[in-house]
C-alpha cells in the first residue's frame, strides 16, 4: 500500500511540475514588435535581449518582425492592432501624429537625426559650403529630401550650385560606392559601413548644422499606451539597457546576437559592428548630459519641432510634449534582471 502512495505521489508531483511550466509561461506578457527594417546594426539590443532572455527575465514574450522602412512601421503600429510597439525613425513618428495618427515615443535611442551626407574620405568636403559644383545622390520622397535646401544654406549655397539626382533608394548605395556620384544624402549610420569597403568614405551630420530631429527609437499607439503601458514600459527599459550593455564595451557580442538570431540573412559581421560603431555618436545630444540612453529630453523634441516646422512637415505652434509618453524608461528595470 505505501509503495502505491508512493508511486501516485510520484505522478501527481510530475503531473504538477508539467502543467506548471505552461502556466509560467503563459504568465508572460506578449508583445509583438514590429522594427524598422531588415537586419541591422540599430536591432542589436533586441537580439542581444531575445538571446540572453532578458525579455523573458522582464515578464516578457516577445515577437519581433522585421520592418520595410520607417514610415511603413508607423503606419501598421499607429492603424492597426496587430503590432504593440513599433521602432522606427521617430522624425516619421512625428509627421504621421501631426497628420492624425495616434502615436507616441516612449524611447529615444539615437538622439541625433542618423541624416547627413555621405562624402568620400580626402576628397575635400568637410561641410556645405564645400559642395559647390559636385554632383550628389539623393532620393525623391525619402527623410533628407525637404532638408536639402536648408542643409546647402548653411553653407551658402543653393540647389542651382549642385548638381542633385535623384536615385532609388535600394540603388543609392551602389551608384555613390561606384563612384557615379560625388556624395551621397543618407542614413550615415547605415550606409556608411556598407558603402566604406568600397569607397572610404565620412558622414557630415544634418544635426551639426541646426537641422536635428530624434532618430531611432520605440513609440506605440495611445491605445496600446492605455491597455498595455506596464509591459510596454518593461520592454523599453530592457532595450535601453541591453544598448548601454552594447556599447560598455560588447559590441561584437551584440553582433553575433543579431547573426545567431537572422542566421538566414547572411549578415557580414563587419558591417553590422560598423553600423553599431556609427550609431553611438548619435546617441547624446547637448541636451542629454548625464541622462541614461533612452530617455526622451524635452528640448529635444522642442528643436525637433522646429526642424520639421521650419521644412513644413508639420504645423506651426506644435507642442512639443504631445510627442512622447514620459517615465516609460527605467534603469532600474534592466538592473534587476540576471
Amino acid at each position: 500500500m505505501s509503495l502505491a502512495k508512493a508511486l501516485l505521489g510520484a505522478v501527481l508531483s510530475s503531473l504538477a511540475l508539467g502543467l506548471a511550466q505552461p502556466a509560467a509561461a503563459q504568465n508572460l506578457d506578449k508583445l509583438k514588435v514590429r522594427l524598422d527594417w531588415t537586419p541591422w546594426g540599430v536591432q542589436a539590443p533586441f537580439h542581444l535581449a531575445m538571446q540572453k532572455g532578458w525579455f523573458k527575465q522582464a515578464g516578457l514574450d516577445v515577437n519581433l518582425e522585421d520592418g520595410n522602412g520607417s514610415v511603413t512601421t508607423v503606419q501598421l503600429v499607429g492603424s492597426s492592432d496587430q503590432f504593440d510597439v513599433g521602432h522606427a525613425a521617430l522624425a516619421s513618428m512625428m509627421i504621421a501624429r501631426d497628420k492624425g495618427l495616434p502615436v507616441k515615443a516612449v524611447a529615444v535611442f539615437a538622439r541625433l537625426s542618423d541624416v547627413g551626407l555621405l562624402v568620400p574620405q580626402g576628397g575635400g568636403m568637410k561641410g556645405p559650403k564645400d559642395l559647390k559644383g559636385k554632383k550628389i545622390a539623393y532620393t525623391t520622397g525619402s527623410l533628407e529630401a525637404p532638408f536639402i535646401d536648408a542643409f546647402l544654406a548653411a553653407g551658402g549655397l543653393k540647389r542651382s550650385d549642385v548638381e542633385l539626382v535623384s536615385v532609388d533608394a535600394a540603388g543609392k548605395a551602389a551608384t555613390y560606392a561606384a563612384g557615379r556620384t560625388d556624395a551621397a544624402f543618407s542614413t550615415i549610420p547605415f550606409f556608411l559601413p556598407v558603402v566604406s569597403a568600397t569607397r572610404a568614405s565620412d558622414g557630415i551630420k544634418f544635426s551639426d548644422y541646426g537641422l536635428n530631429m530624434p532618430s531611432f527609437g520605440l513609440f506605440a499607439s495611445e491605445d496600446k499606451l492605455k491597455a498595455r503601458g506596464d509591459a510596454i514600459m518593461r520592454f523599453a527599459s530592457v532595450t535601453a539597457g541591453a544598448w548601454q550593455y552594447i556599447f560598455d564595451g560588447h559590441q561584437d557580442e551584440a553582433v553575433d546576437a543579431i547573426v545567431a538570431q537572422r542566421p538566414q540573412s547572411k549578415l557580414d559581421k563587419k558591417v553590422l559592428r560598423g553600423q553599431i560603431d556609427a550609431l553611438k555618436s548619435h546617441f547624446n545630444s547637448p541636451n542629454s548630459a548625464g541622462q541614461p540612453i533612452g530617455v526622451p529630453m524635452l528640448a529635444d523634441w522642442s528643436e525637433a519641432v522646429k526642424t520639421l516646422t521650419a521644412a513644413q512637415l508639420i504645423k506651426a505652434g506644435a507642442d512639443p510634449k504631445q510627442y512622447f509618453e514620459p517615465n516609460m524608461v527605467r534603469p532600474d528595470v534592466f538592473k534587476k534582471l540576471k
